[in-house]
């Protein structure tokens, strides 16, 4: 029997970052992952290797910005690990029916003046909006990047700028109430009250609804910021696709001595009088743990399939069925669609230029447009009859990933993960068959055709994933890709529960990490950077803590010193 100090379920992004602090302090680590390779939902693969061979497809996700919010790039180094970021400019594209289009710029102040085009007085709101969206991502970047119910590590993560960001946002009670509202409201009445066009709402309604939810879903208002940081900190691709990130935290784990496993599906995790002492996978085989387990998958699936149900009731009875009831999620997933092309998309009614292609390409013709695209996904309708979507040619800015002179589109089309009227048939019983798939996706091809008409004769080949097809991929619970719903009400130390909301749980040694956790979904590495913190300081409370407070205190003194000079 292999023993570890540490075992994690799952390799996805977040487990390997947090095995990666871990490896650092000095403790053994195991990953153990179901899939052939590891990295969840950050993979880039050749996934047609008999119709498009030398073509990489991102599986899942592709723009990179909330990475940029927290220092697990610089404090881990992976830059060593060969990972090297491409930045995006142009950020978005997204084409008008009536002829007119939204450019977005890295530079606020050119995507001001595209804007001006067509309407003097949202390019002057646009300014306004986007600097206080980026005081307010300042305000919050240090509750991301600390566990949610540590107060002295959140308060240790502020300097003199982001203390200014805050103030600037709350300083006052008028700002603060202001504050809160935005919170609690949605990303339509958001971008409604700030603008007049409606080619600049769309696709800041399409950005906002980026967090899963249909731009009218109250609580959401944080979906604003998607927008206003692909300005600050900007958006960015890693060259060779977003799987070149787990490959350089892969470099990393293992040369610091980590050992990851694929192909092991972890199906038991071992109690012993209430503690977390490791796990069995489907071979039968087990691992032990010293010291933890740390499961990057979500806490449903942890507390109701992995743990026998008496070992649960006897660290907490009310636990199984709050996880059971009380973490809500919309029907909404995603349908994806990954093309090989033999030239890159030409969007001819709009003025084409090539740099429309380096960012992200939205078909959005309007609020209601992007309404109907989420919200029909709640009752289990598939909003294929005007499709919008989210489109990337990744091969404009990184022409590695297809061979020379090909491209590749990678589209992302939400879908209700049940289909209505068609319960117990198709995958796992969701009703997604080969030909519903297929069927929807030639639809979605036909209206992205309607803006770069080229694109169904430049396709060599493409593939397809239902909804039911990514979930069973990525083990997320019914296709939810950010594990739970990214609503107020199911985030910071609600997330997943309030009693779990720290990483910690009360089995001992059983921690969480994952989007499920806080701050939630997206490339960032924050919830695994998070949940190696809470390990360590309950490890070496004291020390660690008065680290974690010196560095706190040295950061702050350099911020000042700088403003100084």
């Amino acid at each position: 029997m292999q023993e570890y100090d540490v075992v994690i379920i799952g390799a996805g992004h977040n487990g390997l970052v947090c095995a990666a602090y871990l490896l650092k302090a000095g403790y053994s680590v195991l990953l153990l992952e179901k899939r052939p390779i590891p990295g969840g939902g950050a993979t880039t693969e050749e996934y047609l290797p008999q119709e498009a061979p030398g073509f990489k497809f991102n599986l899942c996700a592709i723009d990179h910005e909330f990475i940029h919010l927290g220092p697990v790039v610089q404090e881990l180094e992976l830059e060593k690990y060969g990972l090297q970021y491409l930045e995006c400019d142009p950020v978005v594209f997204c084409p008008h029916p009536d002829g007119k289009y939204f450019l977005a710029h890295k530079s606020v102040e050119k995507t001001s003046a595209e804007i001006a085009r067509y309407n003097e007085r949202d390019a002057k709101k646009y300014l306004e909006f986007t600097q206080y969206w980026q005081r307010a991502i300042g305000a919050m970047i240090p509750i991301f990047n600390a566990p949610p119910k540590s107060v002295l590590d959140i308060l240790g993560n502020y300097d003199i700028t982001k203390l200014k960001d805050l103030f600037s946002v709350i300083g006052s009670t008028n700002k603060a109430l202001d504050f809160i509202r935005n919170m609690l409201t949605s990303g339509e009445d958001i971008v409604n009250e700030w603008f007049d066009s409606e080619f600049l709402k769309a696709p800041l309604a399409r950005l906002a609804s980026e967090l899963g939810a249909p731009p009218s879903q109250k609580t959401l208002g944080i979906g604003a910021i998607m927008m206003a940081m692909r300005h600050n900190p900007g958006m960015t691709r890693p060259r060779g696709g977003t799987g070149a990130l787990t490959q350089a935290l892969v470099n990393l784990v293992t040369s610091k001595g980590g050992v990851i496993l694929t192909d092991q599906q972890v199906k038991k995790i071992l109690i012993d009088d209430n503690r977390a002492v490791g796990v069995r996978v489907a071979n039968g085989i087990e691992y032990r743990a010293k010291h933890a387990v740390i499961s990057n998958i979500d806490a449903k699936r942890v507390f109701l399939q992995l743990m026998d149900t008496s070992d649960v009731n006897a660290a907490d009875p009310g636990l199984r069925e709050r996880l059971e009831r009380r973490i809500v999620n919309n029907n909404e997933t995603i349908l994806k669609i990954d093309l090989a092309l033999n030239e890159p998309l030409r969007f001819e009614h709009h003025e084409h230029k090539d740099e429309y292609l380096i960012g992200s390409i939205l078909i959005a013709d309007s609020v209601t447009h992007v309404e109907q695209a989420h919200s029909r996904c709640s009752l289990g309708e598939i909003p294929d009859s005007d499709p919008s979507m989210y489109v990337v040619v990744p091969t404009v800015l990184d022409p590695s990933m297809a061979p020379p002179g090909k491209h590749t589109a990678w589209i992302e089309f939400f879908c209700p993960y049940q289909v209505a009227g068609a319960e117990g048939t198709g995958l796992n019983g969701t009703g997604w068959t080969d030909e519903l798939k297929n069927k929807v996706a030639d639809k979605v091809i036909d209206k992205l055709a309607d803006y770069a008409p080229n694109v169904k004769d430049a396709i060599i080949a493409r593939g397809v994933e239902s909804p039911a097809e990514l979930g069973e991929r990525l083990g997320a619970y019914k296709g939810n890709y950010y594990h739970i719903d990214m609503t107020l009400d199911q985030m910071v130390f609600f997330r997943p529960l309030p009693e779990i909301a720290n990483y910690q749980t009360p089995i001992s040694g059983l921690y969480l990490t994952g989007a499920g956790t806080h701050p939630g979904g997206s490339i960032s590495g924050m919830p695994g950077r998070n949940c190696a913190r809470v390990f360590l300081q309950s490890k070496q409370p004291i020390v660690q803590r008065l680290k974690d407070a010196g560095d706190s205190i040295k950061s702050t003194v350099e911020s000042v010193f700088k403003i100084n000079n």
